[in-house]
């Protein structure tokens, strides 16, 4: 089976207006394992430093992008 996916970066958001949003990456479908744990609400990773930003409930900023909160451990991401 030949895989033409463009590699995982080692950092990657999903916001639009980010220096790390890659739009060809964003298009498949990406899975986030963080500590061992599948997380589906990820915002934005780094897997050299360890962290994941995840939203913080439903509370949004004044340009009504979802606040988030940094979590630090160990990073995997992956293609579905």
């Amino acid at each position: 089976m030949s895989d033409t996916r463009p590699a995982l970066p080692d950092r990657l958001s999903v916001d639009p207006q980010s220096p790390h949003h890659d739009a060809a990456v964003c298009e498949q479908e990406i899975g986030i394992r963080f500590n061992d744990k599948e997380r589906n609400d990820v915002e934005e990773y780094c897997i050299s430093e360890g962290w994941v930003k995840v939203p913080v409930g439903r509370k949004v900023d004044r340009k009504g992008r979802p606040l988030t909160i940094k979590l630090k451990g160990k990073v995997e991401a992956y293609y579905r």
